[in-house]
C-alpha cells in the first residue's frame, strides 16, 4: 500500500517519509487534496531592530508539516513528521506548540510507522495520547463528529459554520486572522450579542472585521450591517478596500436623509451624531434596521458611558455588536470590556514580534 516498504526507512529523508508513508495514510483516510495543506506558514519569522531598520528573521519562519482543513476554513488538525531515525512521538512537542497557535484539538505526531494521536476532546475514560497504525488515520467526518459533539454543535449550527471567507482575491487570512475571524463568527452564531475583539495596530483588523461580516452575511445570518469608523480616511479605504468585494450592496452613510436600500453601511459616528435630534442622522433608521453592527478603534469615545457616541450603540442594541481596538481601555471614565465583554481574541503586538 504504502511506497517503499521494502525500502530501509532509517535511510529516508523527512520529506520521504511524508510522501511515501504519510501522506497516503492521510489520503486513505478520506482527506481531500484542498483539505490537506502542507509546509503551512504559521509566521513570517521574528522581527530584528537593525540600526533604523526591521528587518524579518527568515530562519525563524515556523511552518506546520500538515494542517488538515475540515472546511475551507476550519482547521482541526496538524501533524508533524519526523525522519524514521527519530521515534514516533519525537514531533509531539512541536505540533501540540503550533495547535496551540491555531486553536486546534486533533494534533498527531509520526515517523512513517504509524501516529501518535493527542486529542485535546479525550472523554475522562479515554487517553488523551494513543498510538494508531497508518492504516488507522480517523477520516474528517470522524474528526468533525467528535469536535461537532465536544462544541455541542448541531445540524442548524453546522450549516452556519460552513460558511466561507472571501478568497476571490487570492488573499487568505494568516493564522492570527482565521482565529479572530473564528471566535467572532463562533461567538455572534451562538447568540453572542457583544464581542471584543484586541488585535495590534498592522495586523489587519479592517481585513478581519470584512471577513467577519461576509462570512455572516454569506450565511444569511446578518442581513444590513453598519460599520462605523471615527477618521474619515479610514472609513473611505475600508470602502475602496478591504470591503469592497460588497460592491452594489454598500453606502458610505453621510450627514443626508439616508438611503435604506442598501445591506452594507459605513460610517463615521461624527457624520451621523450631534448636539440634536436634526443631527443624530443615525436614528433615521429604525432601532432594529441593522443586526450587526461593527465598531472600529473602540477605545476612543464610543466605550465611554457619557459619550454621544455610545448613544449610537444603545441605540442600536438589537443588533449584534463587534468592538475593535488595538489598545483597550480600562480606567475610571472608559472601560471597553464593561461594555463589549472579555475579548474572544488577543492578538498583541508583543507576540507579532515575537513569532
Amino acid at each position: 500500500m504504502y511506497q517503499g516498504d521494502t525500502m530501509d526507512k532509517k535511510e529516508l529523508t523527512e520529506q520521504e517519509i511524508r510522501t511515501r508513508y504519510i501522506t497516503p495514510a492521510v489520503k486513505n483516510a478520506g482527506w481531500q487534496e484542498h483539505q490537506i495543506r502542507e509546509e503551512y506558514q504559521l509566521t513570517a519569522g521574528r522581527v530584528i531592530a537593525r540600526h533604523n531598520t526591521c528587518i524579518r528573521d527568515t530562519n525563524t519562519i515556523k511552518r506546520a508539516d500538515y494542517v488538515l482543513f475540515y472546511n475551507f476554513h476550519t482547521p482541526i488538525a496538524v501533524i508533524e513528521a519526523k525522519d524514521n531515525k527519530h521515534k514516533i512521538s519525537d514531533g509531539m512537542q512541536q505540533a501540540l506548540g503550533y495547535a496551540e497557535m491555531l486553536n486546534i484539538p486533533f494534533i498527531f505526531s509520526s515517523n512513517g510507522d504509524g501516529f501518535i494521536f493527542h486529542n485535546k476532546y479525550s472523554g475522562e475514560n479515554e487517553k488523551i495520547e494513543k498510538e494508531i497504525s497508518l492504516l488507522d488515520f480517523p477520516s474528517p467526518d470522524k474528526l468533525m463528529d467528535i469536535y461537532k459533539q465536544y462544541n455541542n454543535i448541531d445540524s442548524a449550527k453546522e450549516k452556519q459554520l460552513s460558511s466561507s471567507y472571501y478568497t476571490e482575491n487570492d488573499k487568505i487570512p494568516r493564522y492570527y486572522q482565521l482565529n479572530a475571524i473564528n471566535n467572532t463568527y463562533n461567538a455572534i452564531i451562538n447568540g453572542e450579542k457583544r464581542v471584543f475583539l484586541v488585535m495590534a495596530t498592522g495586523t489587519g483588523k479592517t481585513y478581519v472585521a470584512f471577513q467577519i461580516a461576509w462570512r455572516l452575511w454569506i450565511a444569511g445570518i446578518k442581513k444590513r450591517i453598519l460599520f462605523l469608523a471615527d477618521r474619515e480616511a479610514l472609513r473611505n479605504q475600508t470602502y475602496t478596500g478591504d470591503f469592497s468585494p460588497f460592491k452594489e450592496n454598500m453606502t458610505i452613510v453621510t450627514n443626508r436623509k439616508v438611503d435604506k436600500s442598501y445591506q452594507i453601511y459605513l460610517a463615521l459616528y461624527q457624520s451621523i451624531t450631534g448636539q440634536n435630534d436634526t443631527k443624530n442622522i443615525f436614528k433615521q433608521f429604525s432601532k432594529d434596521f441593522f443586526d450587526l453592527v461593527i465598531v472600529d478603534e473602540c477605545h476612543r469615545g464610543s466605550a465611554s458611558e457619557d459619550s454621544q457616541w455610545r448613544e449610537v450603540l444603545e441605540y442600536f442594541d438589537s443588533a449584534s455588536q463587534i468592538g475593535l481596538t488595538a489598545t483597550p481601555k480600562e480606567n475610571k471614565e472608559v472601560s471597553n470590556i464593561s461594555y463589549f465583554g472579555e475579548p474572544v481574541y488577543t492578538y498583541s503586538l508583543k507576540q507579532g514580534i515575537e513569532v
